[in-house]
């Protein structure tokens, strides 16, 4: 038989908090006749306490119940609450050394109880495990609450809290011993963040943990303090590695499909293989081989730890790219308009080397030589022009959480570049770059995402075509403005081609402004709907031409991060693309 066939249940003059901790409090339905009776029996007790565990001590409860030979009983518990217990006044004291601990005046100073409140045990109870969860954390290993109490004047309906904690000596952290590893001793050592002797903290710990993560050497961590052994005061760390699997391959793939400047459909397929630890001394790499029609590319990544693991790395990469941009036409008399007829084409070498280290307050700092061979055509012209570029980056990442899909953050990256004929370069140039982006959610359901990209190439007029088409700015694309293909915007030249006739090409800009609105809402913690607007464009001093698409699209928060489908409109139609729509796929955390 069901548990309702045995005794069914209503509750009458309480709202429904109170009428759900009532619920629990009476407990598990009854199952069979004897459950019945030995339910029944508790029933007024069971009430009281869970009306005084929300503070009200003047409750009136009326039981009774109806009794039948066939069918469930029925009982009904009538209450009048009558007026809760009101705090008088709370007193929660420290003794020894936590006087001493900010953490805990902190602590203290967010706690939102107050004289005046309506007395709730839950929140009572509350308070003491936040204490003592607090006082083991800091490393009070020999603390204890010594008075703990709620006293009640049922004669004016009020109640005073006393709870006092003696927290005794604070413990500090010891030596920290790591097994399981193949590496070096100075490159995880190199990963504490904490000196011998230091005053014991959990956040330590934690820090010590996301460094082993973020080193990518590791497949499984345990940070593991040895209470146990403590010896003068400090507690030994333990620290268990299992390292990574030797190799790595990831494999990603995205679709962009729309009816701007090509109608097609333009998949990517991207392969990344990852060996994240080559050799004892940290040394880790990375290869990534991305196909799209008629843009392969491979690049490699080698990165060498030298002062430390995480903070201070060099990273060699050698690549070879093969890119569209833009669009091509060529002026059909008969239609009295430009035909599509491609797009600029360039063929990149590139080999770099990059200095990356990260200050005290979490910037990160790039000092990078980058060489470049290009090959391409422009206005039907061959070029195939060196760069030599010395570069500095800063950039920093603020996040709300480690999520893949965190709540809140914020990025910024700046970085300048310089070319000099003097040092082997085709021309002088100068790229100034500038990149933002915030992330932030409200109510838990409503997530904004802004960005906004700016850049500057400085060059005489007369070296503009010298200027790889990589290192031009093109705007279009699903990290960009997507009602538009990837990179099909920037202003454009006519010109006579070798035939006689006339073309127009998409060069792309010396300068680029694009920024972007998104609105999301999550239907579920898993399932989002989004909206946005994006606009501007890459340009000259002499030819500005903004554009702007709107879109929505639908997200899937999966295990391995956000995958996309978003779907935007492109509201003008420019002098090289019609008024067009894209649809894109693709998958990534966005910060």
């Amino acid at each position: 038989m069901a548990a309702d066939d045995w005794l069914t249940v209503s509750i009458s003059g309480v709202k429904s908090p109170l009428k759900k901790n009532i619920i629990s409090h009476l407990g598990q339905a009854p199952q069979n006749e004897i459950q019945r009776r030995a339910y029944l029996f508790g029933v007024e007790d069971n009430t009281t306490e869970a009306l005084e565990s929300m503070g009200f001590y003047r409750a009136k409860i009326e039981v009774s119940v109806v009794e039948t030979e066939t069918g469930p009983w029925q009982l009904n518990i009538k209450v009048e609450p009558g007026e809760p217990v009101i705090l008088q006044w709370i007193d929660i004291g420290f003794d020894d050394e936590m006087l001493e601990d900010r953490t805990f005046m902190r602590w203290l100073d967010g706690l939102t109880i107050k004289p005046g409140d309506k007395l709730h045990h839950g929140v009572y109870e509350d308070i003491k495990s936040q204490l003592v969860t607090l006082a083991l954390a800091r490393g009070y290993f020999d603390g204890k609450i010594t008075r703990s109490e709620i006293v009640i004047n049922r004669d004016n309906n009020t109640a005073q809290i006393n709870l006092h904690f003696q927290s005794g000596q604070r413990y500090h952290l010891g030596d920290v011993t790591f097994e399981g590893h193949t590496l070096n001793d100075n490159i995880v050592q190199a990963l504490v963040p904490f000196k011998l002797d230091t005053p014991y903290a959990t956040s330590d710990l934690g820090t010590l943990n996301r460094n082993l993560i973020d080193t990518g050497y590791f497949s499984n961590i345990k940070v593991l303090p040895q209470i146990d052994q403590i010896k003068d005061g400090n507690v030994p760390v333990l620290v268990e590695l299992t390292p990574r699997a030797s190799h790595s391959l990831e494999i990603g793939a995205g679709v962009d499909i729309g009816n701007s400047s090509d109608n097609g459909v333009e998949p990517r397929i991207r392969l990344t293989l990852r060996t994240p630890q080559v050799n004892r001394f940290g040394h880790k790499q990375e290869t990534t081989a991305e196909w799209a029609p008629d843009r392969p590319k491979l690049l490699t990544t080698y990165t060498i730890p030298l002062t430390h693991p995480l903070d201070d790395q060099l990273k060699i990469r050698v690549g070879l790219l093969r890119d569209k941009y833009g669009v091509t036409q060529e002026y059909s008399a008969d239609d009295r308009k430009f035909v599509n007829t491609g797009q600029l084409e360039s063929e990149k070498y590139q080999i770099g080397f990059i200095r990356q280290r990260r200050t005290e307050d979490n910037w990160l700092l790039g000092y990078s030589f980058e060489a470049i061979k290009e090959f391409y055509n422009q206005l039907d012209t061959d070029y195939m022009p060196n760069f030599y570029l010395f570069g500095l980056t800063m950039s920093n990442t603020v996040r709300g959480d480690n999520t893949l899909d965190p709540k809140s953050g914020f990025r910024q990256t700046y970085s300048v570049e310089y070319a000099d004929p003097n040092l082997g370069s085709a021309i002088q140039l100068a790229r100034l770059q500038a990149k933002l982006k915030w992330i932030d959610t409200f109510y838990d359901k409503h997530r904004f995402v802004a960005r906004l990209d700016i850049g500057a190439n400085i060059a005489d007029k007369e070296d503009i075509p010298f200027i790889s088409p990589s290192l031009r700015y093109f705007a279009g694309g699903d990290q960009s403005i997507r009602g538009y293909r990837y990179q099909e915007l920037g202003p454009y030249i006519d010109y006579t081609n070798t035939e006689g006739g006339i073309s127009r090409q998409v060069v792309g800009g010396r300068y680029l402004l694009v920024g972007s609105l998104e609105y999301q809402y999550y239907l579920t913690p898993t399932w989002r709907l989004a909206t946005f607007i994006d606009g501007g464009n890459a340009f000259d001093t002499d030819q500005f031409e903004s554009v702007v698409s709107v879109g929505g699209g639908v997200h899937w928060i999966s295990p391995i991060g956000p995958i996309k489908f978003d779907l935007g409109f492109g509201l003008k139609e420019t002098e090289t693309v019609d008024r067009s729509f894209r649809f894109h796929l693709t998958m990534g955390t966005e910060l």
